[in-house]
Order: structure tokens, then sequence, then C-alpha cells
């Protein structure tokens, strides 16, 4: 299910690594213009994958699990399958490219 929010609290990289299945991680923040622009087109893509987990992690300067995945722009989404990042999008507007991420996840 699609989060609505920025979870401040953060896991552990190792607790991201140990995730079964199908992933998605999602860095930004709450008052990002990128951000709230790639809702829509995310909300239409997770229509299609509704029992994808949906980690959205607030980002920022000092935040560690955001450098260990070397996130530079938000958003960042990254698709995961048992753990380890199979794609990456970095400021998505297309459902669609959001939807091929998707497949190669949520098999």
């Amino acid at each position: 299910m699609m989060s609505k929010t920025y979870a401040v609290a953060q896991p552990t990289r190792a607790d991201i690594d140990a995730l079964p299945g199908a992933t998605l991680l999602e860095f930004g923040t709450g008052w990002c213009g990128h951000c709230r622009a790639t809702d829509a087109p995310l909300a239409a893509a997770f229509a299609h994958h509704p029992d994808v987990p949906h980690l959205r992690v607030e980002d920022g300067s000092g935040r560690l699990l955001g450098r260990s995945f070397r996130v530079k722009l938000w958003p960042t989404l990254i698709f995961l399958k048992d753990g380890q990042e199979v794609a990456r999008l970095v400021r998505p507007l297309d459902s669609g490219e959001i939807g091929q991420a998707f497949a190669l996840i949520d098999i």
C-alpha cells in the first residue's frame, strides 16, 4: 500500500538489506515540490501493485540511509527484491516508467 507521509525514523541499512520480497524504498521530503509532483504518477502505478510494501523515508543532510544508497536528488525511488536494488528512478513523472520498474520486482 502506498504511504502518504515520509517517516522521520529511519530503518538501518541492515534492516533494508534483510527485507524479503518486493519493496519500494522512496527518499524525499514532504515539502519537496518534485516529490509532490511524483505523487500522482506513483499512485497510478501503485494501483497495479497494491501489495508491494512502500517505505517512504525522509531524507536530508546527515541521514545515513539515504547516503548509503547515494541519494542525490528527491524523490528517488529504489525498487528492491529481497533487499537488493533492482531499479532506481529519480524524479519520475511517468506512471508507465514507474510501472515498468514495479514489474521488475512484483513478479
